[in-house]
């Protein structure tokens, strides 16, 4: 059990966290979520004592032990992979490390012997003779390959490196597991093992993650950063989500009975518990919300964007037209190779691809932004496509002294003849900046203010395409729930890709995987599209694997 007690954390006049008192139980797993800024990550270093807190205390059970994520990924650079694995469990490393001191000294002695065979029976005791066998088995089924265990980590790439840290984070069971972000980096594959490992995982998991579909699928409770408290409510996030949302409604309905409103909170909760059965998660998710108190449903205080595309035309038959387009990448390797497909009315396709720069390069090429080396493309005459890079650099460069009404002016197309303050004013104000916050020079927005503006900028657009280059990089996950349900209910075309599963399945009524051998195609939902064992079996064939990792 960890017990945080009165904690608050002040950095100057800013108070984070002011008088925050929580209890993480064994076998929960608890997903913490706020807006960016509101110290998630700063409360999770709270937690593993790499911070400490201005008033109050963190303890953990004694005898019990806690894991964390490193973020650090050049701390391990000097040592094997293998290594850096083990070294996850500190007390076992330590005693392996004293006992291996011991055996190599030329003066053995009697007394030597005798701490030598203490040593012995602790690391027996923490699952030391079979230690490395188990890091070995934990790397492999992370995807890194047993040739590279030997490797220093510097000579590794970052994405093993990334594997490897989750790998120590995971090793020799601890009581608690603190992981930040676990699922960056990673594909679609192991991040789905990476589901079924912590589903499974009987001591207290603490994670941030901005992914939907992962923190949906681990958690059993959310951790709600906001106004300077954290709250812990019962269920995963969609949960959260949906009965705070509908707890919000109730609150602004004055002519429901409070009796209907509490029958409809509970007809809502027996139907999350019922679906709750289906998940990874079945029995302990099941058991807490049957435990939850009608009365731990409250609003949440969140504002969420207001993501809304307007047509101003429908789509007509031609809509692109995609024949043989292929494309190196600058070291020489083929991204992709003779990709053929036509888009049609009401297609919503989810692009995917295990080298990211081959789905960037698709969405430039179509965006006239960079050449291919071989095909053509052809969009129809009644299209208007609005375009969200994955890096928008060039859009802010050379404008950091304007104001983002100025900036956002810029881009107000030519049709538009009543541009006035109140105009642009709307426009930012759905993506949340108000007041004297559109007076904010660009060059010191943050990465996810640049996103809201350059969504800001799409809108003006009224665009009948949208193309998403990842687009919930940097986004908090209120932005990115109210992008997710905005692309469900627009009426036009989106072509997408994104590293949220859940963005992906909900949105996407098609899905196409670019190779270096060609496109793959098929009319299905994400979930179908990864679970179809033809599809699995083309892919392997597709990038010239024996078995698709």
């Amino acid at each position: 059990m960890i017990t945080v007690n009165n904690v608050s954390l002040s950095f100057g006049k800013r108070v984070l966290f002011d008088e925050v008192n929580l209890t993480f139980n064994k076998g929960n797993c608890y997903g913490v979520i706020g807006a960016n800024g509101a110290g998630k990550s700063t409360f999770l270093k709270i937690l593993s004592g790499e911070i400490e807190p201005s008033k109050g205390s963190v303890s953990i059970t004694p005898g019990e032990r806690m894991a964390v994520l490193k973020q650090n990924h050049f701390e391990f650079d000097e040592i094997t992979v293998l290594n850096t694995v083990l070294m996850g469990h500190k007390k076992m490393w330590e005693v392996s490390q004293e006992r291996d001191t011991i055996y190599a000294k030329a003066d053995f002695t009697e007394e030597d012997g005798i701490r030598a065979g203490e040593l012995e029976g602790e690391f027996g005791e923490m699952g030391g003779y079979t230690a490395e066998s188990d890091a070995g088995s934990l790397l492999s089924e992370l995807g890194v390959k047993e040739e590279h265990h030997g490797s220093l980590m510097k000579d590794v790439s970052g994405s093993l490196k990334v594997r490897v840290l989750l790998a120590q984070a995971l090793f020799g069971n601890p009581d608690a597991l603190i992981l930040d972000e676990p699922t960056n980096h990673l594909d679609v594959e192991t991040i789905s093992w990476l589901e079924n490992f912590l589903a499974e995982y009987e001591n207290i998991v603490i994670v941030v993650s901005h992914d939907r579909h992962f923190l949906d699928a681990v958690c059993t409770h959310v951790a709600d950063v906001d106004r300077q408290k954290i709250k812990i409510y019962t269920g995963n996030y969609t949960f959260w989500y949906e009965s705070s949302q509908l707890a919000a409604r109730q609150m602004t309905d004055k002519n429901k009975k409070m009796e209907e409103k509490r029958k409809d909170l509970l007809d809502f909760i027996a139907r999350f518990s019922a679906n709750a059965s289906k998940s990874k998660q079945a029995t302990s998710r099941k058991k807490a919300l049957e435990k939850l108190v009608i009365e731990d449903i409250e609003p949440s205080n969140r504002k969420y964007p207001g993501i809304i595309f307007k047509q101003d035309r429908e789509v007509g038959n031609q809509i692109l037209n995609v024949e043989k387009l292929t494309k190196k990448a600058d070291d020489g390797r083929i991204l992709f190779k003779d990709i053929s497909f036509s888009v049609s009315k009401n297609d919503k396709i989810a692009f995917f691809s295990k080298d990211p720069l081959a789905l960037t390069s698709f969405f430039e090429i179509i965006d006239n932004k960079i050449q291919a080396d071989g095909g053509k493309f052809e969009w129809g005459t009644t299209i208007t496509a609005a375009y969200l890079p994955n890096d928008n650099t060039e859009f802010f460069e050379n404008s950091k002294d304007l104001n983002l009404m100025d900036w956002l002016r810029q881009y107000v197309p030519p049709t538009v003849t009543d541009v006035d303050e109140p105009f642009l004013r709307g426009f930012l104000g759905k993506m949340l900046f108000s007041g004297d916050e559109i007076m904010k020079k660009v060059g010191v927005l943050s990465g996810g203010e640049k996103v809201r503006c350059m969504v800001s900028r799409m809108m003006l657009q009224n665009p009948n395409v949208v193309v998403l280059d990842e687009p919930t990089n940097h986004l908090d996950l209120e932005s990115i729930q109210s992008f997710n349900e905005s692309m469900t209910t627009f009426k036009g075309i989106v072509l997408l890709t994104s590293h949220d599963h859940t963005f992906m399945q909900s949105v996407a009524n098609r899905v196409i995987e670019i190779t270096p051998n060609g496109a793959i195609d098929r009319l299905m939902t994400f979930d179908e599209y990864l679970e179809d064992d033809r599809v699995k079996q083309l892919r392997a064939e597709m990038y010239g694997d024996k078995v698709l990792a």
